[in-house]
């Protein structure tokens, strides 16, 4: 576990999933945290009614995706003083299980750790993951292993823990405010030389959860090649906004 003086903030990240919310909350190993909030990406459910009754604080603000939503919760937490901030996703399709792990694996020296379905390769399948993103994201992850050279299982995914050192270094500006800005900032942490990791990590598909339509994915999917084009050119001298 991180020391007594690191503190541990959790961030629930909730788009129309008020339903789903308590759930995730009740399974999370609260002994390790010394805060958890939500951030509502502009729901038009009762999410606040649901924070209310768990008897945690709620941050609504408008729609503007998931890289706006976890951005606020970031810059709040880091208002909080939070030294490790973990997202957490509302519809609780990926298990708190990472979030152990990650922590020790944190307080070894990384900034910022990812939680990989894929350190089993077969693992995904038995989650029943269709098999078009399972074989998307294998691609994708080979991809960006070779241009990035981050020894990774998986780039795309949604359970991660963040230092405060990571976000004082690379910031927020420039970056995107859609789903794009999960794969950002892992290159952008790359570009600084930051110390990326990951520990296992299992999301259920078997039951109801918000993951992304496929059409979006493959919209995201061919930005990341972009992203992985001005890293290099930025890796070459030729810097960009994204890359400073």
């Amino acid at each position: 576990m991180p020391s007594n003086t690191s503190k541990v903030i959790g961030i629930i990240m909730t788009y129309n999933c008020a339903h789903l919310v308590e759930g995730i909350y009740n399974r999370l190993p609260k002994n390790v945290f010394d805060s958890i909030f939500i951030t509502d990406d502009g729901s038009k459910d009762d999410i606040q009614k649901v924070a209310y009754t768990l008897g945690i604080e709620c941050l609504k603000h408008e729609h503007t995706g998931y890289g706006g939503n976890i951005k606020l919760g970031l810059a709040k937490a880091l208002e909080m003083g939070a030294e490790y901030m973990v997202e957490i996703h509302g519809d609780g399709q990926f298990s708190p299980e990472f979030i152990v792990p990650g922590l020790e694996k944190m307080k070894s020296g990384y900034d910022f750790i990812l939680g990989s379905r894929f350190t089993d390769i077969r693992q995904p399948l038995r989650d029943k993951m269709p098999v078009p993103r399972y074989l998307a994201n294998i691609s994708l992850s080979f991809i960006d292993r070779l241009v990035l050279g981050l020894r990774l299982t998986e780039f795309h995914n949604g359970a991660r823990i963040y230092s405060r050192r990571l976000i004082e270094t690379i910031g927020f500006k420039n970056t995107s405010n859609d789903y794009l800005y999960s794969f950002e900032i892992i290159a952008q942490a790359r570009y600084h030389n930051l110390k990326v990791g990951e520990v296992s990590e299992r999301a259920d598909y078997g039951k109801d959860h918000t993951s992304i339509s496929m059409k979006k994915s493959i919209v995201y999917a061919l930005k990341t090649f972009g992203v992985l084009g001005k890293y290099v050119l930025a890796r070459i001298g030729f810097k960009t906004k994204l890359f400073r």
